[in-house]
């Protein structure tokens, strides 16, 4: 086992980004969703999301266990993960800018830390892994 101190650090963000994943949707399906700063139809484009972001929630958490025992083999799926999270990443920020999400009325300061986090984290991957 040849685990680097980056190594590491990659492990506990993913650990966090995939427990962040489910607080989200678990907070997201006990909310009542009545904010009138949203764009028409953005309940419905966020609910898109639950499958492939559970599903990222899920390579990250593999990823980060198979790495504790075999790097090598924990990096391809990290990288996997990364390439999902680089394009959900982009593709959330698309339709931000083009709803005007990232307005600070629209919460766009939370918008911009979410997106903005998911974009360095996964580059940050494929680099380290790639």
């Amino acid at each position: 086992m040849n685990l680097h101190a980056i190594d590491l650090v990659l492990i506990g963000l993913q650990l966090a980004t995939a427990l962040g994943i489910v607080v989200f949707w678990f907070w997201w399906f006990r909310a009542e969703h009545d904010e009138s700063s949203w764009p028409e139809g953005y309940r419905q484009h966020e609910q898109a999301f639950v499958v492939p972001d559970l599903l990222l929630a899920f390579l990250l958490v593999v990823s980060s266990l198979t790495s504790l025992g075999d790097v090598a083999q924990g990096s391809k799926i990290a990288l996997i993960a990364a390439g999902m999270m680089l394009f959900l990443a982009i593709f959330d920020a698309t339709y931000f800018v083009q709803q005007g999400m990232f307005a600070r009325e629209r919460g766009g300061v939370g918008n911009a830390f979410l997106v903005g986090g998911l974009l360095i984290l996964s580059l940050v991957m494929i680099l380290h892994h790639a």
